[in-house]
C-alpha cells in the first residue's frame, strides 16, 4: 500500500450507539467509558417499518451496539438487526452487540412441534454481521454454542451478593432458597459464596401434571400371542376385513420391530405429576432469599413467599438478574407476602417501580463498560470471570 495513503487512513477508533430499548442504560455505559453516544435515528416509519439512520461515520471503526430485550421484544430485535446491517454496509471494522438480557433465551429447547427460537436468533445475528455478543446471565449457558462468534456471558452475581452484604441487615441469619429444582445450581452458588444454608421448594401451588409433549401419533399395532392375527389400534377403531388384517400383520412384522408375537416392547411411560408445594430445609426465624435468574410472571414467587412465611420465615426477599416483570407483576408483588424484590437494570422497569415500592434496582452498567474497554484495548477478559465456576 502507498505510504501516503496509509498515513491518511482514519484511526481505528470505536463508536458506541444504542437502540430505543434501554437508553438510560446506554447513557450509564457511555459515562463510565467517557465516550459520547453516537448519533443514530431509530424508529418506525409511517408504514410501521423500522428505519435507521446512523449520523456519523463508522467506516473502519469498532461499533458497539447496546440493545436489550423488553416487552416490545420483536421491535427491539428488528431495530438491532437493521442497525447491525447499516453498520455492516457502511464498512464497520467490527460489530459488537451488547444485549444485557438476551430475548428468547427461554426458548432454547425443542417442545412439541415447535422450534428452538434462540438458535434461529443466533443465526440471524451472525448472518447480519455480528462479530461478538456480550450478555449477562444467560438463562441456559448452552445458548453460547448456537453462535459461531465469541459470546461473553458475564455474571451479575457479584453485584447481587454485594447488595446482600451491604443492604440486608443481619444477613448472616438468612437462608438461600431455590424456588424449584431448576434454580438449585444458582442458589447453591450464592449459598456457598455467602456461607449461608440452603433450602429448596418442590412442587407447585396447585398440583398438576407435567406439560405433555403433544406429539400424539397412533400406537403400534398389537399382535396376538400366536402371531397369526393382528389388531391395529388407530384412534380406538379395529381394522376391517381379513385382507386388511393380513396386510397390517405383514407390515407389523417387518416395519414395527417393537411389537412381535404379542410381546410389547413399548411399555407406556407413566406421566409425571408434581405434588403440592413443600419446603425442604429450615427457614424458621430466618430471612429467606429466593434466588433465580429472571422474574417474569410472579405468581410462583408469591406462592413460594406464602409457603416460606407459613414455615416461619419473618422476611422474604426475591433476587434475580433480569426483572422482566411482565403484565401486572408489580401489582401482584405489592399484594403478596414478598417483602423485597432485587433485580439489576439489564431491563428497564421504572414504571413497575412507581407501582410497587418493594422493587429495588442494582446497577450493572459498569460491568458492561469494563467489558467493552477490555475488548477495545485487546485485554484479557479473564478478570471478569474470576472465581466463576461451571455452576454459576
Amino acid at each position: 500500500m502507498n505510504e501516503g495513503i496509509a498515513q491518511s487512513l482514519p484511526s481505528k477508533g470505536m463508536v458506541l450507539i444504542a437502540g430505543n430499548s434501554h437508553p438510560e442504560f446506554a447513557k450509564l455505559v457511555a459515562k463510565y467509558l467517557s465516550v459520547p453516544l453516537g448519533s443514530v435515528s431509530v424508529g418506525p416509519k409511517s408504514n410501521n417499518e423500522t428505519g435507521v439512520e446512523i449520523n456519523e461515520t463508522v467506516r473502519s471503526r469498532d461499533v458497539y451496539i447496546i440493545q436489550t430485550g423488553t416487552k416490545n421484544v420483536n421491535n427491539d430485535i428488528m431495530e438491532l438487526l437493521v442497525m447491525m446491517y447499516a453498520c455492516k454496509t457502511s464498512d464497520a471494522r467490527t460489530i459488537n452487540v451488547i444485549m444485557p438480557y438476551l430475548p428468547y433465551c427461554k426458548q432454547s429447547k425443542m417442545r412439541k412441534r415447535g422450534s428452538i427460537v434462540s438458535h434461529l436468533l443466533a443465526r440471524l445475528f451472525c448472518r447480519t454481521g455480528l462479530n461478538r455478543m456480550i450478555t449477562i446471565d444467560l438463562h441456559k449457558k448452552e445458548i453460547q454454542g448456537f453462535y459461531n462468534v465469541p459470546v461473553d456471558n458475564l455474571r451479575a452475581s457479584s453485584f447481587l451478593i454485594q447488595y446482600v452484604t451491604s443492604n440486608v441487615s443481619d444477613y448472616r441469619n438468612a437462608v438461600i432458597v431455590a424456588r424449584n429444582a431448576a434454580a438449585m445450581q444458582r442458589a447453591t452458588s450464592y449459598s456457598e459464596r455467602l456461607r449461608l444454608p440452603l433450602a429448596v421448594i418442590h412442587g407447585e401451588e396447585h398440583s398438576e401434571s407435567e406439560r405433555s409433549d403433544g406429539r400424539n401419533s397412533p400406537p403400534p399395532l398389537q399382535l396376538s400371542g400366536g402371531g397369526d392375527s393382528a389388531v391395529a389400534v388407530e384412534g380406538g377403531r379395529t381394522s376391517g376385513d381379513e385382507k386388511s388384517r393380513r396386510s397390517r400383520l405383514d407390515s407389523a412384522r417387518y416395519s414395527r420391530p417393537g411389537q412381535y408375537q404379542g410381546m410389547n416392547y413399548f411399555p407406556p411411560l407413566m406421566a409425571k405429576e408434581k405434588g403440592p408445594m413443600h419446603l425442604v430445609g429450615d427457614v424458621s426465624g430466618r430471612i429467606a432469599i429466593i434466588i433465580d435468574d429472571m422474574i417474569d410472571d410472579v405468581e410462583q414467587f408469591a406462592a413460594a413467599a406464602t409457603e416460606l412465611k407459613e414455615r416461619g420465615a419473618f422476611r422474604v426477599i426475591v433476587m434475580a438478574t433480569h426483572g422482566l416483570l411482565s403484565a401486572d407483576a408489580a401489582t401482584k408483588i405489592e399484594a403478596s407476602d414478598i417483602n423485597e424484590v432485587v433485580v439489576t437494570n439489564t431491563v428497564p422497569h421504572e414504571v413497575q417501580k412507581m407501582q410497587c415500592h418493594k422493587i429495588k434496582t442494582v446497577d450493572v452498567s459498569v460491568l458492561i463498560a469494563e467489558a467493552i474497554r477490555r475488548i477495545q484495548n485487546n485485554e484479557s477478559m479473564s478478570y471478569l470471570f474470576a472465581h466463576v465456576t461451571c455452576d454459576d
